[in-house]
C-alpha cells in the first residue's frame, strides 16, 4: 500500500508539472477559485470570484414605472421556457417606462449579473465614443497604428478596428467552451490577458471571413485602453454609466494585472442593462443629449456582407423576411438585451443555461420566443 501511495504521489506530481510546463497552470487556479467561491463552471454570479474595477454611477436615476407595471401575465409558453432555461431575470421596457420585471433564484433588482459576451457589444459602443472623442480616426484605422507589432505580420498589418468588431480578424483561434484546455477557458482564468492575446497569430487575411473569436474583443479592449489612456471601466463609466444615470455602479472583472476581461464579464443589473439597449435604439440619444453619434450607431447596427446576422458585435434578428426588425446583445448562458424599434421596446433576460437551441446562423431561438410572447401579452 505504501508503494502504491508513493507511486500515485509521484504520478500526480509528474502530471501536475506537465500541465504547468504546457502552459495550462491556470486550470489549478480555476479549480481553486471555484471550490472557494461557488459553482465549478462560469456563472452569472461570478462577480466575487475575480478582481474587478468599479464602473461608477454617482447620480442614479430609476426607470419610471408604467401605469401597467407588472399587470401583465406571462404566457405558459414563456413561463415554461424561462423555467427550463433557468432564468434569473426578465425585464421589459416599453415607451421608455418599466412595464414588467421578475426575478428568480435569489436575484433582485439590485443583483449584479455577468454580461458575458454582451460586453463585446459595449466595446463597440466605446469604439464609437473613441471616434467621437478624437482618439480614433474611424473604425477602419489599422490596429498596427496602436500596436506596431502587427506591422510585421503578413496578415496582421491589414487588421482594422472594424475587423475586430465584425469578427473578421482571421486569428488562429477556435472558439471552444466545452473543455478546460481550450483558449476560451484559459482566457477566463489567465493572469495576463495581454500576453495571451499577443501570442495568438493571425492566419488569414482580415475582412474575408466571419469567425466568432473572443480574442478579437480582448485585443479591441487592449487597443481602446491604449488610445484613450483610461481603463475600460473608467471610460465606460464616463461615456455610458454616468450619462445614463445607472441605478447601480457596475463591476468589470479583470486579470491579475488589472486589465479588464474585455471579451466578457461586465456585472450589472437588468435595469441598467436595459438603459444601454434603449440608448442604442434611440441612435445614441439620451434625454436630449447625443452620447454616441447617430451615424456611428447606424453603422454599428448594419449587418455585414459576410454574415447578415451580425453587426458590430451586436446580433441582427431580422435577416429573414418574416422576422420583426430587432437587434440584440448576446452573452453566454443566455444573456440578452433585445431592442425592437418598431415597438419602442427593450427586453432584458438573464439566465444560466448552456444548451439553448440556435438557428443556422447561431442565433438563439429563445430571442424569437421572447419577442413573440412579450408582444403577445401586451
Amino acid at each position: 500500500m505504501k508503494k502504491l501511495l508513493t507511486g500515485l504521489t509521484v504520478g500526480i506530481s509528474a502530471i501536475t508539472a506537465l500541465i504547468y510546463l504546457s502552459g495550462y497552470g491556470y486550470i489549478f487556479k480555476a479549480i481553486g477559485i471555484n471550490l472557494q467561491k461557488g459553482p465549478l463552471t462560469p456563472s452569472i454570479d461570478d462577480e466575487k470570484k475575480f478582481p474587478s474595477r468599479i464602473i461608477l454611477s454617482s447620480k442614479p436615476k430609476a426607470w419610471k414605472k408604467s401605469d401597467d407595471y407588472n399587470k401583465h401575465q406571462l404566457s405558459k409558453r414563456l413561463t415554461d421556457e424561462l423555467k427550463k432555461t433557468r432564468a434569473s431575470s426578465l425585464l421589459v421596457i416599453k415607451d421608455n417606462q418599466l412595464l414588467y420585471e421578475k426575478y428568480w433564484k435569489d436575484h433582485q433588482p439590485s443583483s449584479l449579473m455577468n454580461s458575458f459576451s454582451m460586453a463585446k457589444g459595449f466595446l463597440s459602443i466605446l469604439t464609437g465614443c473613441a471616434i467621437d472623442d478624437g482618439f480614433l480616426e474611424s473604425e477602419d484605422q489599422l490596429v498596427s497604428t496602436v500596436f506596431p507589432c502587427y506591422k510585421k505580420s503578413r496578415y496582421g498589418k491589414h487588421l482594422t478596428f472594424r475587423h475586430l468588431m465584425t469578427m473578421q480578424a482571421g486569428f488562429d483561434w477556435d472558439e471552444e467552451y466545452r473543455h478546460p484546455f481550450a483558449e476560451n477557458s484559459k482566457q477566463y482564468f489567465v493572469g495576463d490577458l495581454a500576453e495571451q492575446t499577443f501570442g495568438i497569430t493571425i492566419k488569414n487575411m482580415p475582412g474575408q471571413k466571419y469567425e466568432y473569436q473572443s480574442v478579437s474583443a480582448q485585443l479591441l479592449g487592449l487597443a481602446l485602453t491604449r488610445i484613450t489612456g483610461k481603463s475600460l471601466s473608467n471610460y465606460l463609466s464616463e461615456k455610458i454609466w454616468e450619462p445614463l444615470g445607472m441605478e447601480f455602479s457596475g463591476k468589470w472583472s479583470t486579470d491579475e494585472k488589472g486589465m479588464e476581461k474585455a471579451f466578457c464579464c461586465v456585472h450589472a443589473t437588468a435595469g441598467d442593462l436595459a438603459k444601454i439597449g434603449q440608448m442604442v435604439m434611440q441612435n445614441g440619444m439620451w434625454e436630449g443629449k447625443q452620447l454616441l453619434s447617430a451615424e456611428y450607431c447606424e453603422r454599428m447596427l448594419k449587418q455585414t456582407i459576410q454574415n447578415d446576422a451580425f453587426c458590430y458585435t451586436i446580433w441582427a434578428g431580422d435577416s429573414n423576411n418574416n422576422d420583426i426588425e430587432c437587434r440584440f446583445f448576446y452573452g453566454f448562458l443566455g444573456q440578452f438585451i433585445i431592442m425592437i424599434p418598431e415597438k419602442n421596446m427593450v427586453i432584458v433576460k438573464t439566465g444560466l443555461y448552456n444548451r439553448l437551441e440556435v438557428d443556422q446562423k447561431k442565433r438563439p431561438l429563445q430571442v424569437k420566443i421572447l419577442i413573440e410572447e412579450v408582444m403577445g401579452m401586451l
